[in-house]
């Protein structure tokens, strides 16, 4: 069974630090979601969180990271303060396989500084490196310039798309197309 560790405080590139996510971000979140409200569909949501919904996410991370089934990580400055400019999850954990998928988002304000490019390479890194995962996948918004160029930056590669992938908006039946990204073991080495 994979564990997930709780990430060293030593987990910053200089351009961004990860801990794990707490209570303490739940404004910061919800806020993000007013702001963009592109964001849920984004995450592949079919609505935004609530305040109870974060507040009870929150209760149940620390057990979730310890059973291997998820882990939630905020992304912060490097060097600056606690404030909660993103969020990083891991989740759909295949520990038999050393998979897991990851999303992202980052506030509306925070955007296009490299964040989160620089988040997924740090996350991509200590995932593999050190947890031992030996596939990382982003499923993304093909439309959605922003998270293909901070993925690839990150190091994740296009494997291509999966049409009627998700539920989407709108009419009933209507699906969505998810563009994939990996990172794979062997991306890092060497």
């Amino acid at each position: 069974m994979l564990a997930f560790p709780d990430p060293p405080p030593s987990l910053t590139d200089g351009t961004v630090t990860l801990r794990l996510a707490a209570e303490r971000d739940i404004p910061e979140t919800l806020i993000a979601h007013q702001d963009d409200p592109a964001l849920a569909a984004a995450l592949g949501l079919t609505r935004p969180p609530s305040g109870a919904e974060l507040g009870r996410r929150a209760e149940a991370a620390a057990g979730e990271r310890a059973a291997g089934r998820a882990l939630w990580l905020t992304v912060l400055a490097a060097g600056g303060s606690d404030e909660c400019l993103g969020q990083l999850d891991v989740g759909d954990v295949e520990p038999d396989e050393g998979r897991a998928s990851i999303t992202i988002w980052i506030a509306p304000a925070h955007r296009r500084r490299g964040l989160g490019g620089a988040a997924l390479a740090l996350a991509g890194r200590w995932l593999i490196g050190e947890v031992g995962l030996r596939r990382l996948q982003i499923l993304a918004d093909p439309s959605d310039p922003a998270i293909h160029r901070a993925a690839v930056k990150a190091g994740f590669r296009p494997e291509g798309v999966l049409r009627g992938y998700r539920p989407g908006a709108g009419k009933a039946g209507y699906r969505t197309d998810v563009e994939v990204l990996a990172l794979v073991a062997a991306d890092l080495e060497g």
